[in-house]
């Protein structure tokens, strides 16, 4: 564990306190279900942003969202999942955690349903925390079928 600690420039218990972090995560956390996303590539964001938004809507666990996003994830999917963090807080009466602030607007508007017909009901529903970051979607896109 020597090497490796040293390889990635961290103190001597460095490796071991970074993998106990990480095991500490809960399954069902943003920052696991982003792990997830980059694994599985950008297409899989939908199962795993709504596991999530299913684990956080049934325990409305703070830990779930103290956690930011990998920095490996796509752009558009980090904002996506800042916005939504703050969308199920505002649901419960709890404030966003600090690391959704720094997550930036995208440069270009994103419209996630992809479906052209679809673009103006999107710029008229979207709600303000997914607008607020050129994004756009659906006014129940939260909501599940």
């Amino acid at each position: 564990m020597a090497r490796v600690a040293e390889a990635l420039n961290l103190p001597g218990k460095g490796v071991d306190l970074t993998v106990e972090h990480f095991l500490r995560l809960p399954v069902d956390s943003l920052q696991v279900a982003s792990i997830r996303m980059v694994l599985d590539g950008f297409n899989s964001w939908k199962t795993h942003l709504f596991d999530f938004v299913d684990a956080f809507r049934s325990t409305r666990n703070a830990e779930l969202v103290g956690e930011p996003p990998i920095t490996e994830l796509d752009g558009r999917l980090r904002a996506l999942l800042a916005s939504t963090v703050e969308a199920l807080c505002a649901e419960s009466s709890r404030p966003a955690p600090a690391w959704c602030a720094g997550v930036p607007p995208l440069a270009s508007p994103w419209f996630v349903s992809g479906i052209e017909n679809l673009k103006a009901s999107a710029l008229a529903e979207s709600p303000a925390w997914f607008r607020s970051r050129d994004i756009f979607v659906l006014g129940n896109f939260l909501s599940r079928a």
